[in-house]
């Protein structure tokens, strides 16, 4: 079990250096995200550069034109500021997203649920020190590869005659390699772009 966790410390020290340069991938379309938060800065400043680098060079003339009306209708009454404040905050949002080759489903309220492994990645960066979102990754990576490590072990010593058991085995070693497997991708693949809903959960699984 020592190889399992010095497995799981190699791996989570790399999902956790890959993660840190990208921490827009699970809230960039809440309203407590980076992209909103560089947009509220933006209209109270009339700073349009600090939006502009979270759209392509492509999309920067409607961020542009949609950023000056804004500037604009706000200015008229707290009601129309909240409006115009809104409908840039979902304009700004969907060409990001777009951008990434992600869908745009709407904002997010500000007290939505964002996964663990990102809010350990946020505060990162804000502190300037990796060391706990290191310890975060090694502890999530490292009960996960436990759990289904067991799991596999506990159900391996079926006897041949009891099909059941052996599907039961089968059925906990399929979970445990797509699960390395995913984890294997994660420290891998190229990680800019944005993780596609689909790609997670609908995507078929590879049979083993």
């Amino acid at each position: 079990m020592k190889s399992i966790a010095l497995i799981a410390s190699i791996v989570a020290l790399l999902v956790g250096i890959a993660a840190m340069p990208s921490p827009l991938f699970g809230h960039c379309d809440s309203m407590n995200g980076p992209v909103i938060k560089a947009a509220q800065k933006a209209l109270k400043t009339g700073d349009v550069n600090l939006i502009l680098i979270w759209v392509q060079k492509k999309d920067e003339p409607e961020i542009r034109a949609a950023f000056e009306k804004t500037l604009v209708v706000r200015k008229q009454s707290p009601e129309a500021q909240a409006l115009a404040d809104m409908y840039f905050f979902e304009t700004l949002v969907r060409i990001h997203r777009a951008g990434e080759g992600a869908p745009f489903t709407g904002l997010k309220a500000a007290e939505a649920e964002v996964e663990p492994g990102i809010v350990a990645a946020d505060k990162a960066l804000e502190s300037g020190s990796g060391k706990e979102l290191v310890h975060h990754m090694q502890e999530a990576v490292g009960q996960g590869l436990q759990e289904k490590f067991g799991a596999v072990m506990a159900a391996k010593g079926f006897k041949p005659a009891d099909v059941e058991a052996g599907r039961g085995y089968v059925k906990a070693y399929v979970e445990f390699i797509h699960y390395v497997e995913r984890l294997h991708q994660a420290v891998s693949l190229p990680v800019d772009g944005h993780v596609h809903e689909a790609e997670v959960s609908g995507a078929p699984e590879h049979e083993h």
